[in-house]
């Protein structure tokens, strides 16, 4: 079955599209910064047309990233998973953005609540082992939610806490973080979540661990990592 094509009906380029994309996701650099950088190479476009690509496209090219990674990884065993919450401010009000990392800090899920209970805490463990599957050891901070959830799913004889067991959970934020203040911060849950789901992705993505590598093994994951980059959404 041919697969439909996603650019049909747009006049511009789908490398410049997946450029701009790519660009906003992947550095923090505001829509204006997109623009002006664009404009260095001799395109011209209004941030608006950058939000406006953000919105259409990044969801389609981040689900295709996800569907190949989680084809991918269910072929192995899940090891060791890394639950972490880190707080977000939206509008003022304080929400949690939840993350599952695994045991080479690929992001698996991320996911957002207002409350950080036993209800949000299990509607999280649900959903990433739904879509990754049941890992070995979960390893979690010491929020009682997660040992409650725990129970509840019966896999309370898989969790460890320790005071530095989770750094890797802790370390995942760091990227959303400088994202985050580039943005100046986000005004809905929806697009929290959207943005978040993306951005993990693309992460993960582009993510190539250059100290645990040569550079000539670098140098040649980065490369097929952007050709895998420039085929998303091709038909």
């Amino acid at each position: 079955m041919t697969k439909p094509d996603i650019f049909k009906y747009f006049k511009t380029s789908p490398q410049i599209i997946r450029l701009a994309v790519m660009m906003y996701v992947r550095y923090p650099l505001s829509l204006r910064n997109v623009e002006d950088l664009l404009h260095e190479r001799g395109i011209e476009i209004s941030h608006e047309t950058v939000r406006f690509w953000w919105n259409r496209f990044s969801p389609l090219f981040a689900a295709e990233i996800r569907r190949k990674r989680v084809s991918r990884m269910r072929a192995h065993s899940n090891w060791q998973w890394h639950l972490d919450e880190a707080f977000v401010k939206i509008n003022g009000e304080t929400h949690y953005l939840w993350r599952a990392v695994d045991h080479e800090s690929e992001v698996l899920e991320s996911y957002v609540t207002k409350r950080r209970d036993r209800k949000a805490a299990l509607k999280f463990l649900r959903k990433s082992m739904k879509r990754f599957g049941q890992p070995h050891v979960i390893v979690t901070d010491l929020l009682r939610s997660y040992g409650a959830a725990m129970k509840v799913i019966g896999n309370v004889d898989r969790q460890e806490t320790g005071r530095w067991k989770n750094n890797r959970a802790e370390n995942s934020h760091l990227p959303f973080r400088r994202r985050e203040r580039a943005m100046r911060r986000f005004r809905r849950t929806r697009s929290l979540q959207m943005f978040v789901s993306v951005h993990a992705s693309v992460h993960n993505h582009f993510n190539q661990e250059r100290h645990l590598y040569s550079r000539q093994n670098f140098k040649l994951n980065r490369a097929v990592a952007l050709a895998e980059w420039h085929q998303l959404g091709a038909a």
